[in-house]
């Protein structure tokens, strides 16, 4: 029994628009860096199933490179983060603009 890739797109739809609605809504910073990051999962299930849709792997190539720009983002949002918690006690979105000198 075989999934069609039809399935792996709208599941891969449905990710993405919860993570942009989650990014829209929260104003927490960890959660919306979630989001983000449920976001960019959500492309690489589409690139890995487009790809094995038309039986190439450029899907797979560009998941790799996604994967990349996602862990450089990874150690520098959460460096950033973690250094607003610890001086504010708080990752609020709204109180972000408290960090100018």
């Amino acid at each position: 029994m075989r999934v069609p890739g039809a399935a792996y797109l709208i599941v891969s739809a449905i990710l993405f628009t919860t993570g942009a609605v989650g990014v829209l809504v929260r104003r927490n910073v960890l959660v919306m860096f979630m989001c983000i990051e449920l976001m960019l999962n959500a492309v690489n299930l589409s690139f890995v199933t487009l790809g094995r849709m038309m039986h190439a792997l450029d899907g797979q190539v560009a998941v790799f490179f996604v994967l990349v720009v996602a862990a450089a983002e990874v150690v520098v949002g959460l460096a950033i983060i973690v250094a607003i918690f610890r001086r504010r006690a708080s990752a609020d979105a709204d109180q972000i603009n408290l960090l100018k000198w």
